[in-house]
């Protein structure tokens, strides 16, 4: 579990893909002492195991499931990637509940600065549009935003200028994708509710 907060920018060193997936390796300045093989890790939003660490550079396998359902194909060597590391139980609730597990790939079709903020409008799929309401949250390649209007297929958001500094959307720009992950409390209203709709 995460909260959507990103603790560091990290960097791709290495990155092999393929069909039966692949192999990420980035710099991090994530404190190494603090983290070992067999940890969870979010990249981009999406939870991974790190499998070696050597000095300030980890490891993650990516599986051919999440090769297929996240950006991560995407990335290539020297991309800047969201790191975050695991929710303790004694740690503060900055953001929202973040599972890690991405529920699909949106797009950026708009970004326009008006003042200090920078707006960002992503295009989703539908399954994740209606899980969205105005000032709720979703997890944005796994920064927890607020949702600031939206349609069934379409949402917006304002970054504030800490946020477009501290995370990988100062490096994206339109038609980039991204991925996205609906507030948990959504889907499990949605399952609810789904037999008497």
């Amino acid at each position: 579990m995460f909260t959507g907060l990103i603790e560091d920018v990290g960097r791709v060193s290495r990155w092999r893909a393929g069909t039966d997936g692949g192999e990420l390796t980035f710099e991090t300045a994530l404190p190494g002492r603090e983290i070992s093989p067999g940890d969870s890790i979010a990249v981009n939003g999406c939870c991974l195991t790190v499998v070696k660490k050597t000095g300030r550079r980890l490891t993650v396998d990516v599986s051919p499931e999440t090769l297929q359902r996240t950006n991560l194909a995407d990335v290539r060597d020297r991309d800047s990637i969201n790191l975050e590391r695991p929710l303790k139980v004694s740690d503060r609730l900055g953001g929202h509940w973040v599972t890690g597990h991405v529920d699909a790939v949106g797009r950026i079709s708009r970004i326009h600065k008006s003042g200090d903020f920078t707006f960002f409008r992503f295009r989703a799929p539908e399954a994740v549009g209606r899980l969205l309401v105005p000032k709720g949250s979703i997890a944005v390649n796994g920064i927890s935003l607020t949702v600031n209007e939206c349609t069934s297929r379409s949402f917006s958001v304002a970054i504030i200028p800490f946020t477009l500094a501290h995370t990988n959307l100062q490096s994206l720009g339109v038609g980039d994708r991204v991925n996205l992950e609906a507030d948990i409390i959504g889907k499990y209203v949605l399952q609810f509710v789904k037999p008497r709709l």
